[in-house]
Parts: C-alpha cells; sequence; structure tokens
C-alpha cells in the first residue's frame, strides 16, 4: 500500500510541475518578492516591516493559486477523461487515491514554496533602501538575480538539446541554485567580507529565526487550503475549486472578527467558525512587525491544528469521491 501511494504522489508532482501555469505563477510570484523592497520604501514608518508583511502575503496567495490550479488540473483532468479508472481498478483504493493526489500536490507546492521562501528571505537580507545613499546588498543582488539567470539559461537550454519540459527544469532549478545562493549570503556579509554563518541568524534581535518560524506557519495554511482544493475538485470544475478556496481563504482570514458578530456563539457564526479553518492562527506577519515573538508551544499548537484540520478535509474528499461516478 505504502509503495503504491508513493507512485501516486510521485506521478501527480511530476504532472503537477509540469503544468505550464505551474511554471507562470512560481515565475509571477518571484518577480514580485524581488519588487517588493522597491514597492515597501514609501512608508511614514518602519519600511522594512512592510516588506516583510508584503513578502509573507506574496507566499500565501501565490500558493493558494499554485494549490488550486495544480490540485484542479492533476485530479479534475483525471476525472475528465476517464483515466481515474485504469488507477482504482489495479486495485487501488480510492482513499489512497486521494491521499496519494494531496500528498503529490503538496510537493508540488513544497518546491515552489521552498524557492519563493528562499528568495523572500534575500529580500529580506536586502531590506528597503530608506536614502539614496543607501548601497544596495551586493551579495543578495549577484548571487541571488545570477542564480535566476543561470536557471533559466540551464532550463532553455536542455529544452532545446534534451527536451526537456522547461517549467518543472525552471523551478527545479531555481529551488536549487536560490537555495545554494542564500547559503553562500549567509556567509558574506554587504561588504563581500566572510562572516560566521550564525551573524545573521543574530541580527535584528534574532528575527531570522522568527521568519523561518512564520514560513512554516504560512506553509501551513497552504496545506490546510490543498486538503480543501483536492476536495473540491473531486465534485467542481477548476473556477469553481478556486471559487470556494478563494472564499474559504477570505473568510479563514477575517473570520474571527466576523464570527463574533455572533454574540452567543450560536446560529450561523457557530457553524462558520467550526467548519472554516481559522488561518489567522497560521497568520503572524501582523505580530511579527509589532516585534513579537514566537514562542515553540504556539508554534506546536499551530501545527497540530493545521495537521487535524487537513485530516479532516481529506475525510470530506474521501467521502466525496467515494460515491462519484468515475465511469
Amino acid at each position: 500500500m505504502f509503495q503504491q501511494l508513493l507512485v501516486i504522489a510521485g506521478n501527480t508532482f511530476k504532472e503537477g510541475i509540469r503544468q505550464p501555469v505551474y511554471a507562470v505563477l512560481t515565475l509571477v510570484a518571484l518577480l514580485a518578492l524581488g519588487l517588493n523592497p522597491s514597492l515597501a520604501a514609501f512608508t511614514l514608518d518602519d519600511d522594512n516591516r512592510l516588506l516583510i508583511d508584503i513578502g509573507l502575503s506574496t507566499l500565501l496567495v501565490a500558493g493558494l493559486l499554485l494549490a488550486g490550479f495544480t490540485a484542479t488540473a492533476v485530479l479534475g483532468r483525471e476525472l475528465d477523461h476517464k483515466t481515474v479508472l485504469t488507477v482504482i481498478s489495479k486495485p487501488v483504493s480510492r482513499p489512497l487515491f486521494i491521499v496519494g493526489k494531496y500528498v503529490g500536490v503538496v510537493a508540488a507546492v513544497a518546491v515552489a514554496y521552498w524557492t519563493l521562501g528562499v528568495v523572500f528571505l534575500l529580500s529580506v537580507r536586502h531590506g528597503v533602501l530608506q536614502t539614496a545613499r543607501d548601497a544596495v546588498d551586493g551579495p543578495v543582488v549577484v548571487l541571488g538575480v545570477g542564480a535566476a539567470v543561470v536557471s533559466l539559461a540551464g532550463a532553455a537550454l536542455g529544452n532545446y538539446w534534451y527536451r526537456w519540459v522547461f517549467g518543472s527544469s525552471l523551478v527545479l532549478s531555481l529551488a536549487a541554485l536560490e537555495s545554494l545562493a542564500y547559503g553562500l549570503v549567509l556567509c558574506i556579509d554587504r561588504d563581500w567580507a566572510f562572516q560566521p554563518i550564525g551573524t545573521e541568524f543574530a541580527k535584528n534581535g534574532g528575527q531570522l529565526p522568527q521568519l523561518v518560524l512564520a514560513l512554516l506557519l504560512n506553509f501551513e495554511s497552504l496545506l490546510v487550503l490543498t486538503a480543501l482544493a483536492i476536495a473540491a475538485a473531486t465534485r467542481l470544475e477548476r473556477l469553481m475549486t478556486l471559487a470556494v478556496c478563494g472564499v474559504v481563504f477570505v473568510l479563514g482570514l477575517v473570520g474571527g472578527g466576523l464570527f463574533a458578530a455572533d454574540p452567543g456563539g450560536r446560529g450561523w457564526g457557530k457553524v462558520l467558525g467550526f467548519v472554516v479553518p481559522n488561518l489567522q492562527l497560521l497568520w503572524v506577519g501582523e505580530a511579527l512587525g509589532q516585534s513579537q515573538r514566537l514562542g515553540g508551544g504556539y508554534v506546536l499548537l499551530a501545527v497540530a491544528y493545521a495537521g487535524l484540520f487537513v485530516v479532516a478535509v481529506l475525510a470530506v474528499a474521501v467521502a466525496l469521491f467515494q460515491r462519484h461516478d468515475v465511469g
């Protein structure tokens, strides 16, 4: 059974990263993260605080779109073309099929999210140029942009010579080379002098470890939204699946105040508060902006909440797919 799960997840991952929209969304988000230091330079307060908030928001929205499009592409297509029959007649149980699809989509989203997360950390290291006298962070610009250029060139040449799929080759190359670039940046200061790797972790009161925890919680939100996308894709078309994910995404972020409008906790407020995931628990951009620190206990609680919600949504997805006529 475990081997069947890995096969389904592996095929789903390969199919997911080969979708043209996957590479397009990743590149658009990558460009947005690269422009964020310039876009955040117009506040009257702390520009770098806004840079972090915009960056985390970009990652969350990009992850939502990636999860929705990838889930509908890899599951909806099999349902439309009836190719799912060749899988569940192996025999492969329907719950195993859904879980395998979920794991594969999560892996595809994780690769893009890792790449975008590294670029986000590079942008935070560069920071916002507060005045015209401020110098750019040379290692960030040279190594970060250089990794992107080499990835583009490598994917293009691989497609031309070896018929590699351009989109998937590009995203995988970006994930590897941007990670290498950030590893080097951790060892080089703004003036190209070597520094202990722990220097960046200690700067600004240990801001970097807090950002890593924020990225982890952001990804937990995407795990929940990906499970929701899989559940919706078992019954709905692509646009409706994306609409459902978008509505739940918005309600999950603003639902705390919205559901509080039901004073006694009865009626629609109680129902929605139970059904809609509380993404506010996993969104910590505002807390970081107010210099609040994330404790280990809070992170574990948030991760456990996301895990339980994923299990619940996947159970719903299995129930929906169990009675779906795929013949």
